[in-house]
């Protein structure tokens, strides 16, 4: 039997070390549902810490990297208040950070089921998701990523709209002033609605509800750059401003 407790202890040491381990499959019998498993195992530690729920992150919105890994669905992962990234980040408590860009969802009340997911929307914004596999070499499968809570690290977020379509919003990826990543959010799932309605979906079956003032990480628009110490990155979104990082 797969011990969850020790796997999660695993990543949690990676994580605190700024140390990256073994894939977990390379040791351990685990499906995906253990991953999940494990993934919350970690949460909860975080939650004992003090740390409080912000959110939901979704993993795999793109038709690409779903035969690339070789799934028919997204993954998701959890959100604390601590990921939550200000002016600056500290790349050094990370072991090998990228940042992509975001259309981020403001939810306004309870989401029990992806049918509640469209009209919970309080507001949308453009936003960064800053990535840090706890793997060495940033190589996984999918139980390994899943267990690692897909890879969350640090999120960050833009100034808020009135909900709106943002189902093909350019997105523009920038460090130190010059172009990195161009993209459009239909990139994720066709309209990151979709992705939204996924996070209520899989959540639920999960037994979470999606709470008043989470916020909701469609997914990718592009593929994630390596965020070096001293880059400035600026992530804009057409019609929905910008959002800055230093990291240092």
């Amino acid at each position: 039997m797969t011990d969850v407790n020790a796997l999660a202890d695993a990543l949690e040491a990676a994580e605190r070390d700024v140390r990256p381990i073994p894939r977990l499959t390379d040791s351990a019998d685990l499906d995906v549902p253990t991953a999940y498993a494990v993934q919350h195992a970690v949460i909860e530690r975080r939650r004992a810490r003090g740390e409080r729920l912000a959110g939901v992150k979704m993993g795999f919105t793109s038709r690409a990297k779903m035969l690339q890994m070789g799934v028919d669905d997204v993954i998701w992962g959890l959100l604390t208040d601590a990921m939550a990234a200000g002016p600056d980040v500290d790349a050094a408590r990370l072991i090998h950070p990228r940042i992509e860009p975001e259309i981020v969802f403001l939810i306004g009340r309870e989401v029990r089921s992806p049918a509640e997911a469209d009209a919970a929307v309080d507001a949308v914004a453009v936003g960064y998701e800053i990535l840090d596999s706890r793997y060495e070499g940033f190589s996984f499968t999918l139980p390994d990523v899943v267990a690692d809570n897909a890879s969350a690290a640090r999120f960050g977020v833009g100034p808020w709209h009135r909900p709106r379509d943002v189902s093909n919003v350019g997105l523009l990826l920038e460090i130190d002033g010059r172009p990195a990543q161009t993209g459009s959010s239909a990139a994720i799932l066709g309209d990151p609605v979709r992705s939204l309605r996924a996070a209520a979906r899989l959540a639920a079956a999960s037994g979470i509800t999606l709470e008043p003032g989470w916020v909701v990480l469609a997914g990718a628009a592009t593929a994630a750059v390596p965020l070096a110490a001293g880059a400035h990155v600026r992530v804009t979104g057409a019609g929905l401003g910008a959002v800055e990082v230093t990291a240092r």
